[in-house]
């Protein structure tokens, strides 16, 4: 709204009647007179009470006051005194909100700004979901006595969720969780620092509704004497992650100790539909066949990282769990003659990980042809995985269910051999890795981006160390212009070229803009550390897209978002 003032008409009677009206407003002038005043002292008069237009106008982003001759200090303090937006004038339920998504940390430190802040940082909707683990930034909680009055004060019913380090994992604290949290469905006990248990003799008491649950082992201590106390409280767990020390690896050959008997517990939980041993040295297939022998329910089992499987349990296990569809066997041991002594075209598999597995061509053959129904494959970082293998897929095999492949660091893919798979299975395909491939260009990739017309992943580039492989460099400017042409429903796309070998121009700008207009549902775009990524993750933050470009230094993406069991499978 705009007033222009009178020199000496009056406004309040004017005033009087719309003040209920004009609440709403958020941009007001009040234009004066100034530019008819003359020289002369003349008497001035305050035409409009703007103190009590003030009052009216609580919601003011703009205010211009221009030329008033009898405006002074004390007007420009009412507008500040009214128009202050202060975080206390939001409704509860926004600042519940608002706080939901910071870390408990912060919501403890926020309880003692006012007894408000205090009250709604006790809300036990705060507390669903909580990690007492301050290495991965939990809350660290100083003594028992404090974690077993925040266990009935704060979390009680609400509790859904918690991380236990192994420090607090003692009878006391299960026997409260048990009592007082009858809606906790998944915990996550932590001894992987351990160098001594707790003393669980006296322990008669553990939750029992958990769906899920996982434990991160320690190198050395034997979790027997604990195990042996919550068997019969799991027997209705559906998901199982047994987490191993496989990143703290040593080169040095050391003693291998089976510090929980994987035997006894597979007895102990009936109703398991998902089980992931990832990175458990001692893991073998006999671990393998004891889970396929008393968990008929069983639809995922990952044994990522497990060096001693070999595949020979392969034949027992597919015979047994009919409902088993996902299978991951990242970097394991597989064995030619054992993978191909299972019966595949048996199974239910639909989602299969064989990478970093030492395969020969002739193995991957027969597996991919005699899978009745592959929707999902990582094959990556194999040197059997051919041109041949793919043509024999596309003749022999059926393909009609596939969305996802992961072909990465398969160095003997040529470009042709791509092209005819890709056009071939293109328009089904939701994501497709081909990263670490020197034959994987910008030309092969705006060929074939019209057939990945439903794509929603995407991962290109080569790793920094080899870049000397590459033969030639990428124009991204096309590229990206092709991307935005035929990729509407990307949400993960990955350029990780290094700066080295990405070409670009002044006219970038263009391309990305092109890019970021047309692809809005790209919720993640990782490029190389160097002068493009800063190009375009600064084209992005202008158009207030702050969380999209990030750097192949510390993000990655993959098609393990496309697992029917993805949200099971994150552990951690």
């Amino acid at each position: 709204m705009v007033i222009c003032l009178s020199e000496v008409i009056f406004m309040e009677g004017f005033m009087r009647k719309i003040y209920n009206f004009i609440n709403g407003l958020e941009v007001l002038h009040i234009v004066g007179t100034y530019e008819k005043a003359s020289e002369e002292e003349e008497e001035i008069y305050e035409v409009i009470n703007i103190h009590k237009l003030k009052s009216a106008t609580p919601n003011l982003k703009v205010v211009n006051l221009y030329g008033i001759n009898f405006v002074d200090d004390s007007h420009v303090e009412a507008f500040s005194s009214n128009c202050i937006q202060s975080i206390d004038k939001l409704p509860d339920k926004v600042l519940m909100k608002i706080f939901s998504y910071v870390p408990h940390k912060e919501v403890c430190r926020n309880a003692r700004v006012c007894k408000k802040w205090r009250t709604l940082s006790m809300d036990p909707r705060l507390w669903d979901a909580v990690s007492l683990r301050p290495e991965v930034s939990g809350l660290h909680v100083h003594n028992m006595e404090l974690l077993l009055s925040l266990i009935n004060n704060r979390f009680a019913a609400a509790l859904r969720y918690i991380e236990l380090p192994m420090e607090l994992i003692t009878h006391p604290v299960l026997h409260e969780l048990a009592n007082r949290c009858p809606n906790l469905t998944m915990m996550l006990l932590d001894f992987s620092t351990a160098m001594q248990l707790h003393d669980f003799n006296d322990m008669q008491a553990f939750p029992t509704k958990l769906r899920t649950m996982v434990i991160c082992l320690s190198e050395v201590i034997f979790m027997e004497g604990f195990m042996r106390k919550i068997y019969n409280f799991i027997n209705g767990l559906e998901v199982l992650h047994i987490v191993g020390t496989y990143e703290k690896a040593s080169e040095e050959e050391e003693e291998i100790y089976e510090v929980i008997n994987i035997h006894k517990l597979k007895s102990a939980t009936p109703n398991l539909k998902v089980v992931n041993l990832y990175g458990i040295n001692f893991v073998d297939d006999s671990h393998v066949e004891a889970f396929s022998s008393n968990c008929i329910q069983l639809e995922c089992l990952a044994v990522n990282f497990c060096a001693k499987v070999t595949g020979s349990s392969l034949k027992i296990l597919l015979g047994r769990c009919k409902k088993l569809k996902c299978l991951l066997m990242n970097q394991c041991s597989l064995q030619d003659s054992l993978v191909m002594e299972a019966e595949w075209e048996k199974s239910s598999i639909q989602e299969l990980d064989i990478t970093a597995n030492d395969l020969s061509q002739e193995c991957l053959i027969d597996l991919l042809c005699r899978i009745p129904a592959l929707r999902w494959l990582s094959a990556g970082q194999i040197d059997g995985f051919t041109d041949q293998v793919l043509k024999n897929w596309m003749e022999r095999g059926n393909l009609k269910s596939l969305i996802a492949v992961d072909f990465e660091m398969c160095d003997n893919l040529s470009e042709e051999g791509l092209y005819k798979f890709l056009a071939r299975v293109g328009p089904s395909l939701r994501g497709c890795v081909l990263a670490g491939i020197p034959q994987v260009t910008d030309t092969l990739l705006s060929n074939i981006m019209p057939a990945l017309k439903n794509i929603r992943i995407l991962k290109m580039g080569m790793l920094l160390d080899c870049a000397n492989r590459m033969q030639c460099k990428i124009s991204v400017d096309q590229l990206t212009d092709v991307l935005a042409r035929y990729g509407p429903n990307l949400e993960r796309l990955e350029m990780s070229w290094g700066p080295d070998i990405v070409r670009f121009s002044d006219k970038s700008q263009k391309a990305i803009d092109t890019l970021r207009v047309r692809c809005l549902k790209l919720k993640c775009l990782v490029l190389s550390d160097g002068k493009y990524y800063e190009v375009v993750k600064a084209n992005f933050e202008r158009a207030d897209r702050l969380t999209v470009v990030r750097t192949s230094t510390n993000c990655t993406i993959s098609n393990v978002y496309l697992l029917n069991n993805y949200k099971d499978l994150v552990f951690n």
